[in-house]
């Protein structure tokens, strides 16, 4: 790495790396950097942009907002933005009462949990102090989040410091253990948590990403398998907590997941494409049942003792309040329902090469697993960074891709055209052959 940046890139081996591209502007569903070059962004610059870059209205928004209040705190005092997306978040999240802000969606799930582990010390049921979640999950990267999306790649060298959690396995079609078939296999797992829930009543909520595990490699949950957990819950009195930060907002094609999955839970985080991708927002929201069991004289210290300098930003929130109207305007659920059929209709075609292994893919999300061998499905592997290797050839050939271990995620920008998506997959698939 070259000594006149003093940047520490996230995720990076920085060992590797001269230097970086620099984007220096933006425009639609392009990036360019300071040699001119144009990236077609494959990933929506980290999963959170909505309608590409420079998007008139959004930015308008930002200005607007800028020149008549920049940011007061939610301590003691509220403003207009935040009040007004609020009200917004509640109505299109059915069974949602409340909204707590927060900056990001490792800090939305942190408050998920500290709500979740409090509701039960608030009512004096003292014993229900375990989270139990779904192995390969994920839900950020800060000690809580490590503790409940347990990824061993990432976080083993901090083990000894996460708190423990108890975690099911997932059914993933295409790696379903010997002797069991796909279904056996999804029975198996919701049995363990049926099991588990019947002889353990200190377990407080059951936490996993709604509709799919994406940074656990584009997981897609088979049919009902979320609903029966929630039912569970239901049924066993545990509280049902969802991550809607990476697969909300049409991302897998509905604006609410979990309303497609049939599966109304207790607490529900969303973060990345709140904002359009153009700020930095989350919000957690709970039923009135949890919200109110924080309710209380003072002197009680029934309320939850949490907040971040900029919680519920004025500007964040102006933006997110226009994306939202902007998803209305155009109609954008219908139409990612619509581009979506183009991944569908690649899935075949990328599926013949030699070293892919499995293709999943819902809405807007494509994951593709490379293997060194199709038969017994080992992991594709190279001696430099599989990363570097798929970022490099993707840049010659004008896209810009980022990989999750030996699997090439493609989660481009919910408003990108059907045009610019096929182009997107053609380049992937000329990607693949270089790396390959």
């Amino acid at each position: 790495m070259k000594q006149d940046s003093f940047v520490w890139h996230p995720n990076t081996q920085m060992k590797e790396w001269v230097s970086f591209d620099q984007i220096v502007k933006a425009r639609g569903m392009w990036l360019t950097d300071s040699h001119g070059k144009k990236l077609l962004d494959g990933v929506a610059s980290m999963w959170c942009n909505v309608w590409g870059h420079s998007k008139k209205e959004l930015i308008t928004s930002i200005i607007k907002q800028s020149k008549k209040l920049q940011h007061s705190p939610m301590f003691n005092l509220t403003n207009e933005p935040a009040e007004k997306l609020a009200k917004k978040l509640v109505k299109l999240s059915p069974g949602m009462h409340r909204v707590f802000y927060s900056d990001n969606g490792s800090t939305a799930m942190e408050i998920a949990f500290k709500i979740a582990l409090q509701y039960w010390q608030n009512r004096k049921i003292k014993n229900k102090t375990k989270i139990v979640t779904l192995e390969n999950g994920y839900h950020g990267d800060t000690f809580g989040a490590m503790s409940v999306g347990y990824v061993p790649e990432f976080f083993s060298k901090f083990k000894k410091q996460l708190f423990s959690t108890i975690r099911i396995p997932v059914p993933n079609k295409y790696r379903v253990p010997n002797d069991y078939t796909y279904l056996e296999y999804q029975n198996y797992c919701l049995n363990k948590i049926k099991k588990l829930f019947s002889k353990d009543d200190s377990i407080a909520a059951f936490v996993m990403e709604s509709g799919a595990q994406v940074a656990g490699g584009v997981i897609i949950y088979p049919d009902g398998f979320q609903r029966k957990i929630k039912n569970l819950c239901k049924k066993y009195d545990i509280l049902f907590v969802l991550d809607e930060v990476a697969t909300g907002f049409g991302r897998l094609g509905s604006m609410v997941e979990y309303t497609a999955q049939s599966s109304q839970p207790d607490i529900v985080a969303y973060g990345k494409m709140l904002t359009g991708g153009y700020l930095t927002l989350a919000a957690t929201l709970t039923t009135k049942k949890v919200y109110d069991s924080f309710l209380g004289d003072f002197y009680d210290f029934k309320h939850l003792f949490h907040g971040h300098t900029y919680t519920g930003n004025p500007i964040a929130a102006a933006v997110a309040n226009e994306n939202l109207l902007l998803y209305e305007k155009f109609k954008l659920i219908k139409k990612i329902q619509i581009t979506s059929k183009i991944f569908e209709d690649q899935i075949s075609e990328i599926s013949r090469f030699q070293h892919v292994g499995d293709v999943r893919h819902k809405g807007m999300l494509m994951g593709i697993e490379l293997v060194n061998d199709k038969k017994k499905k080992t992991p594709f592997s190279t001696k430099k960074s599989f990363n570097k290797l798929v970022f490099e050839a993707g840049r010659k050939n004008g896209i810009y891709l980022r990989t999750l271990g030996n699997i090439i995620m493609l989660v481009p920008p919910l408003a990108i055209s059907q045009k610019e998506l096929n182009l997107l997959l053609q380049r992937t698939i000329k990607t693949i052959k270089a790396v390959t």
